[in-house]
């Protein structure tokens, strides 16, 4: 795989192309492919998860000072979850460059977004190994940080889980409850599905990589379905 394309396409050239390369590699690829030289990316995951959450962080503290912590709480929740994180890296072309299984191959799903929203983290993460924090700033400023905006403007930092509550609690006179319909993936790869119940009434279902975020999904639904 040559990754030149995907360094225009990005406007960043990384000095250790392995990094770059790892980033892309998939804990899947690695077991079909046991003499690869590279381990998967899931490391550096981690590590980007980190780096952005800071970048994105700061970025808010210096540009909203008349937000409050909850709000920027929330603002930073919806830029970096892994549905704007997916698509971002859908926009960059990376589901193009990912090194998956056959069987990954095939999944071009939910399972394929939280993927690429964990090939994004693990590229910031490569960024950050390769150029230091700055260029992850740079990185994030060109790709990220011009979305907060249109996701302020639109409503979609909104904690649907408290305003499902708190409409709930208004209208049916009844505290929204949660269930673990189904996990999936392996411990590191989590898939959770919950579903939101009015008492015993099922109203929505959400996905997410952890309850929470499957929550909040779920909780967006309902607020959909009942017209709340």
């Amino acid at each position: 795989m040559n990754f030149e394309g995907f360094e225009k396409n990005i406007g960043f050239s990384f000095k250790n192309k392995d990094l770059l390369r790892q980033a892309f590699t998939h804990r899947s690829y690695i077991n079909e492919n046991r003499a690869y030289h590279l381990g998967h990316n899931e490391r550096l995951e981690f590590l980007g998860d980190a780096v952005l959450e800071l970048a994105v962080t700061e970025y808010l503290y210096e540009h909203y000072p008349g937000s409050t912590e909850g709000e920027m709480t929330s603002y930073r929740s919806a830029l970096v979850n892994a549905i704007t994180l997916s698509g971002v890296a859908s926009e960059l072309k990376m589901n193009d460059y990912l090194l998956l299984s056959r069987g990954e191959v095939k999944d071009i799903g939910r399972a394929r977004q939280i993927i690429l929203a964990n090939t994004f983290e693990a590229l910031v993460g490569a960024i950050f190994l390769d150029s230091g924090y700055g260029a992850v700033k740079h990185f994030v400023a060109v790709h990220i940080f011009p979305l907060i905006d249109g996701i302020i403007k639109k409503g979609t930092w909104i904690d649907s889980k408290s305003l499902f509550q708190e409409k709930a609690q208004d209208i049916a006179g009844i505290t929204p409850t949660y269930t673990t319909v189904k996990e999936e993936g392996p411990d590191h790869d989590k898939l959770f599905t919950v579903g939101v119940y009015l008492g015993k009434n099922f109203v929505a279902q959400g996905q997410g990589k952890s309850k929470q975020d499957a929550e909040q999904q779920a909780a967006a639904r309902a607020l959909k379905e009942k017209g709340w």
